[in-house]
């Protein structure tokens, strides 16, 4: 994860993260109230982002290494065709944000909102862990999630769709209401959520239980 507070490390404050080179390092922006939030072809390199509320977000073709995202409010952002490496996202809402086509190498989102969140063509090639995030009614689909953790998360009907989700762990959630079950061979989980897969199941495919 990105080490902000290394000795000798002295970030500077800007006012956009817009520029002209379309590279921005060593920085710090936050406080912010925006209308709209688009980047381009844009590199952020070793920098904090916090307390930033926008209420329409644009990132294309974006290249983040060692960023910190705290305590904001994208909405639902528009994210696409961009690599995340060493990146911390935490305390975040992300509601119905649109991921497409994103690389992630060692993220973090830790306490995030990703409520109605859409993950298409998400390919994880680092670790990458989701902790105690709210992911309700968000779904995934033609993504390499491999080795993924989500621990302590909240995945009511999070709906997995095609994908490889090989290794993924998924111990320490409930799972009783995930969907898209048939997609999740060979993952990881306790011996006591063999019952919530069952019982998620059941609840997929519309399954009557009684004794009549």
């Amino acid at each position: 994860m990105p080490d902000l507070g290394e000795p000798g490390l002295y970030l500077t404050k800007v006012s956009t993260l817009a520029n002209a080179r379309d590279t921005v390092q060593d920085f710090t922006f936050g406080d912010a109230d925006l209308r709209t939030l688009e980047l381009a072809g844009t590199q952020l390199t070793t920098g904090r982002i916090h307390s930033v509320h926008a209420q329409r977000v644009e990132f294309e073709t974006m290249n983040l290494h060692g960023i910190e995202i705290t305590g904001s409010d994208l909405g639902a952002a528009r994210w696409s065709e961009s690599k995340l490496t060493r990146v911390t996202i935490r305390d975040t809402k992300l509601l119905g944000a649109t991921f497409d086509s994103l690389v992630l190498d060692n993220v973090l989102f830790e306490n995030c909102r990703l409520d109605y969140a859409t993950f298409t063509n998400v390919r994880a090639t680092g670790s990458v862990v989701f902790v105690g995030c709210i992911l309700t009614e968000a779904a995934f689909a033609d993504c390499d999630l491999s080795n993924v953790v989500f621990s302590d998360c909240t995945l009511r009907l999070t709906e997995f769709g095609p994908g490889r989700y090989r290794g993924a762990d998924l111990r320490g959630n409930d799972l009783t209401s995930l969907r898209g079950l048939p997609h999740l061979a060979k993952v990881r989980i306790d011996v006591g959520q063999q019952h919530d897969l069952a019982q998620a199941l059941v609840s997929e495919l519309n399954i009557a239980v009684g004794d009549d």
